[in-house]
């Protein structure tokens, strides 16, 4: 048994006694959906739309292919797909089957898939095959001669090579005929263990890997429920790519019985065609994705009346940016704060008002808590800044045969240390001041670039910013603004400085130099920015000023030389 590494059987007593956790794993209610609304369709994707009752066939059949090929209970099947049909019925076969199901992005490569593979000593990987001109089946040939615990590669489609198995051949076999009924049942896993497992970014360096056992992830869900007012009504657009940004689509809309539709491969002109065509209510978006459908020329002309709500996750939402949605898009904004490591702790209603969507991460939902503490773990004095620690029925069960990482961040009494900084509002709101570990330092002052990127984002020139640390050798540290510009437009160093100025920032926290940029560098297919690679960036920068400094110098004291 997958057993999670932190859930005591006093935890577990508690939460359920309390009623936050549902006694029901994730496959039990796809049952429960294929018996009670057979024919509704449940999952839609650009090549198949599939009922209820068809989608527990492919679950079913994929959970007895596997076992049948002697994928053993808690070995690990690696599924490297875009959003599909398949992506998500995979997830929930995996479940059934008892056996661990590791969702990565299409975007890794070689040295991500490796390492991966190799880390988790994979018995088995789904892949696409080919999926936007890369061919993920020469590269699981390339490094399998690296990872001797892989036995099977599954591909999807139709083009299937040789040396893999066709997992559409898989879906068109009944092997539910071969079975007796409930022969799933003594096979699934439990709800208080893990069967799901994900991956963080990995920014800043190697991925760590996350335990996600249906109990909190069904909590998670049903605070969602709860406070957005899903229904089987509602038609959930899953645009962000992969497992992760989609969890509330996941474990939310079994809930309800609401059908899902999801976007392969994000663009605006794409997205705006789906929300039309589908009849999106609810759209789950990050927020780069927000941006690009605001400066297309398809917002004009595209018929949104449909969606309700943009459920916006991965990244912190900036206010203008919140605000120009919701005049263009005519719905309303929501965020939920959380991490891939943690778990989802705060949230708005969605007829709160702007100003606090908007302007903070609300309040504690569904059983959780939040506390701010100082260096030492303490609780701050009400009113101050402090580190964000959160613990509750929605949190996960620790790091993947990483107990020694489960231990650094998750204390006894079980927060969880988020290493962001917060504060509370007048009203019980959680505002998000920036993150402990991009603080810059300058001569002993602390930046927090969140505070900075906050206001300098409302500039009428400025489309994106992100403000990292530049060594110094007399200050330690100086703060440098990457921006992007809004198109056609151009903003200078003098500029910035002065509406800094003018929204009464203090003079320690200003840009000591700005780059104008044409993209931020991002990293889980744009849902993260990439600070590392802005840092790298810079420093090879001022070495290279250095460098031409010192360069000017020599032609000179050559040219003194020769003179002389």
């Amino acid at each position: 048994m997958a057993k999670p590494t932190r859930y005591t059987p006093e935890l577990i007593e508690k939460y359920y006694k309390e009623g936050w956790w549902d006694p029901r794993t994730s496959g039990d209610i796809w049952d429960e959906n294929a018996r009670n609304f057979p024919e509704e369709e449940c999952l839609v994707d650009s090549r198949v739309r599939l009922t209820w009752s068809r989608a527990k066939q492919w679950i079913d059949r994929l959970a007895l292919g596997f076992l049948r090929m002697g994928l053993e209970k808690d070995e690990m099947l690696v599924v490297q797909l875009p959003n599909s049909a398949e992506l998500f019925t995979l997830r929930v076969a995996c479940e059934k089957a008892g056996i661990l199901c590791l969702p990565v992005l299409a975007a890794f490569r070689h040295k991500e898939m490796e390492y991966l593979l190799r880390q988790m000593g994979a018995a088995g990987v789904v892949i696409p095959g080919q999926f936007r001109n890369f061919d993920h089946f020469e590269m699981i040939h390339e490094i399998r001669s690296t990872l001797p615990s892989l036995r099977h590669v599954f591909v999807t489609g139709d083009d299937v090579p040789a040396g893999s198995v066709a997992l559409a051949g898989m879906l068109e076999h009944p092997l539910e005929d071969q079975y007796p009924s409930g022969y799933l049942d003594g096979k699934k896993c439990p709800p208080t263990d893990f069967s799901l497992v994900l991956s963080t970014s990995g920014s800043t360096g190697f991925p760590k890997f996350v335990e996600y056992p249906s109990c909190s992830q069904l909590r998670a869900g049903r605070n969602k429920i709860e406070l957005l007012n899903f229904t089987q009504a509602d038609v959930f657009g899953a645009f962000a790519p992969g497992i992760g940004p989609n969890i509330p689509v996941i474990y939310g809309a079994p809930q309800v019985a609401a059908k899902v539709v999801m976007m392969e491969k994000f663009d605006a002109e794409g997205a705006f065609h789906l929300i039309d065509r589908e009849k999106i209510t609810v759209a789950f978006v990050v927020p780069a994705m927000l941006a690009k459908m605001l400066i297309h020329p398809g917002i004009k002309r595209s018929d949104l009346g449909s969606l309700r709500l943009i459920y916006c996750t991965g990244a912190a939402l900036n206010y203008e940016l919140g605000l120009e949605v919701e005049e263009k898009m005519g719905c309303s904004v929501v965020q939920f704060y959380g991490s891939v490591d943690g778990g989802a702790a705060t949230g708005h209603r969605w007829n709160e008002p702007l100003k606090v969507r908007l302007s903070s991460v609300g309040k504690p939902v569904g059983g959780n808590e939040v506390m701010l503490a100082d260096e030492n773990g303490r609780q701050v004095p009400e009113g101050k800044d402090g580190e964000v620690f959160m613990r509750g029925p929605s949190f996960v069960s620790g790091y993947y045969r990483d107990p020694e990482a489960t231990r650094k961040v998750w204390t006894e009494d079980g927060w969880y240390k988020t290493g962001d900084l917060g504060r509370f509002d007048g009203q019980g709101n959680l505002v998000i001041v920036g993150r402990k570990t991009d603080c810059i330092i300058r001569g002993g002052q602390n930046i927090y670039p969140a505070e900075v990127e906050k206001i300098l984002a409302t500039h009428p020139v400025v489309s994106e910013v992100a403000i990292i640390g530049m060594p110094d050798p007399v200050m330690g540290e100086r703060a440098c603004a990457y921006v992007v510009p809004v198109r056609g437009k151009h903003l200078t160093f003098e500029e910035m400085v002065s509406f800094l100025k003018r929204n009464n920032i203090a003079s320690f926290k200003l840009p000591e130099r700005l780059e104008l940029i044409e993209k931020l560098p991002m990293v889980s297919e744009g849902q993260k920015l990439d600070r590392v690679a802005l840092q790298k960036d810079i420093i090879r920068k001022l070495k290279e000023r250095v460098q031409g400094v010192k360069d000017s110098r020599g032609r000179a004291d050559s040219e003194r030389t020769t003179n002389t």
